[in-house]
C-alpha cells in the first residue's frame, strides 16, 4: 500500500530513525540535521509511490537495555544487604498461564532476584487464596506479589487483587496503586503500559502534544495506557466497541495503542501514514479460513501457519507496517517489556518499601537516599 505523501509530511516528526539517537558523538544541531535528512527521504520514497516500511520497535532490545540498568540497581541494592524478591501465584494447570508464570521466573534468575512460586489447585477458594496473599504480605523478604490471572470462576478475582499490599502490588493493580496514577502521585503502575511507555520514550517517539489513540478499555492495560499518556501530555482518546466511526477515530491518531484482543482488528486504512502503532495483542490464529484472510499478501506468514498449525499475531493487521511510521512487532515488541517492568516493578518495591522501614539503619543509608 503505498503511502501519501500529504500524511507524511504532517507526521513527518514522528519517523525519526534509530541512526539520529544513536549517533551520541554529534552535537544537538548535527543530529537534528541528520534526523530531518532521513525524514525528507521518506517523504519524497512515499511522494513517488514507493513503499516505505515501518520502522520496527524492537521490543527485545529495549527489554535488555532495561535489564542493564537494573542489573546496577539490583547489584546497588545487594550491597547494602538487600535482595529483591517476587512470589508468583499460579492457580490451577493453565497451560498459557504456567508459560507465562515461568517466563516470569525465569527473568528473576536471570537477574539475581530471589523469586517463589506457589501453585494451589484450581478448586481453591476466595478465602484461601486470600490466606495466603495475607500470608506473603506479612513475608518481609517478599517485595512483589503476582497473582497470575485468569483465576477461575468460584474465586472473586477483584477481592484478591484489591488483598495485596499495595506496596507490594507490583502488578499495580490495587485500587490504592491505580488511584495514585489518577492522580499523578508515584506509585507501582500495571506492567504492559508501563512497557508501552519505555517503547515509545526510548524509541525517541514524542509524546507531549500528540494525538493518541487507545482502543480498549480494560483495566489492565486500557485505562492505565490512557492515563500514562496523559500524564505525558498527549490528547488521548479511549476507544471501544461501540465507539462510533472507530476508523476515523482511529485515523486522527499520531499513535494508536491497539489493546482490545480481537487479531487484526486494526486494518490498513484505519491508520494515518506515518503513525506509530503499539499493538498490545496477541492471538493465536488456528482456523485455515482466518489465516488466508489475514495473511493472503504475506505468503511467509501464511507458510508458518501451514507448517505449525496455528501462528501467532496482535490486534494490527500486518499490511499496516506498510503505512505506519513506527509499529511494534508481534511476538518481540510489547511481549518482553511487560516481564521487564514486572521486574523494574519489583525492584521499585524494594528499594521504596525497605528505604522506609529501615531509613534509620546505618546499613542502610545509601539505600534511604536512593532515587523514589
Amino acid at each position: 500500500m503505498a503511502r501519501h505523501s500529504e500524511g507524511l509530511v504532517a507526521s513527518r516528526r514522528f519517523l525519526v530513525s534509530p541512526i539520529c539517537r544513536r549517533d551520541a558523538g554529534a552535537t544537538d544541531g548535527t543530529r537534528r540535521i541528520g534526523c530531518a535528512t532521513i525524514i525528507t527521504n521518506n517523504d519524497l520514497n512515499a511522494a513517488s509511490g514507493a513503499n516505505v516500511p515501518a520502522r520496527i520497535l524492537n521490543g527485545i532490545a529495549i527489554r535488555d537495555q532495561i535489564y542493564a540498568e537494573l542489573k546496577q540497581e539490583i547489584a546497588d541494592l545487594r550491597a547494602v544487604g538487600v535482595r529483591p524478591g517476587l512470589a508468583a501465584v499460579l492457580v490451577g494447570e493453565n497451560p498459557a498461564s504456567q508459560i507465562y508464570v515461568r517466563s516470569k521466573i525465569a527473568a528473576c534468575e536471570q537477574l539475581g532476584l530471589g523469586s517463589w512460586q506457589h501453585t494451589p489447585p484450581a478448586s481453591i477458594t476466595t478465602e484461601e487464596l486470600l490466606a495466603l496473599v495475607a500470608e506473603l504480605n506479612a513475608r518481609d523478604e517478599v517485595d512483589g506479589i503476582l497473582v497470575q490471572l485468569p483465576l477461575p470462576p468460584q474465586v472473586d478475582t477483584k477481592r484478591v487483587l484489591e488483598a495485596a499490599d499495595p506496596a507490594k502490588d507490583v502488578d499495580g493493580f490495587n485500587p490504592v496503586n491505580l488511584g495514585r496514577l489518577v492522580s499523578g502521585r508515584a506509585g507501582l503502575v500495571a506492567c504492559t503500559p508501563a512497557g508501552c511507555m519505555e517503547i515509545l520514550r526510548r524509541s525517541g517517539i514524542p509524546l507531549e502534544g500528540a494525538n493518541a489513540v487507545v482502543v480498549g478499555r480494560s483495566d489492565i492495560v486500557g485505562k492505565p495506557m490512557a492515563l500514562l499518556l496523559m500524564h505525558a501530555n498527549a490528547t488521548v482518546t479511549i476507544c471501544h466497541s461501540k465507539t462510533r466511526d472507530l476508523p476515523g477515530v482511529v485515523r486522527r491518531a499520531d499513535i494508536v495503542i491497539a489493546a482490545i484482543g480481537r487479531a487484526a482488528m486494526i486494518e490498513p486504512d484505519w491508520v494515518r501514514p506515518g503513525a506509530t502503532v503499539i499493538d498490545v495483542g496477541i492471538n493465536r490464529i488456528e482456523d485455515a479460513a482466518e489465516a488466508q484472510r489475514i495473511f493472503a499478501n504475506f505468503p511467509a506468514k501464511l507458510a508458518q501457519f501451514r507448517e505449525k498449525g496455528f501462528v501467532l499475531m496482535g490486534d494490527v493487521h500486518p499490511g499496516v507496517a506498510e503505512v505506519a511510521g513506527a509499529i511494534t512487532p508481534v511476538p518481540g515488541g510489547v511481549g518482553p517489556l511487560t516481564i521487564a517492568m514486572l521486574m523494574s516493578n519489583t525492584v521499585k518495591a524494594a528499594r521504596l518499601r525497605r528505604g522506609r522501614a529501615h531509613a534509620t539503619s546505618s546499613s542502610m543509608t545509601g539505600l534511604a537516599a536512593a532515587k523514589p
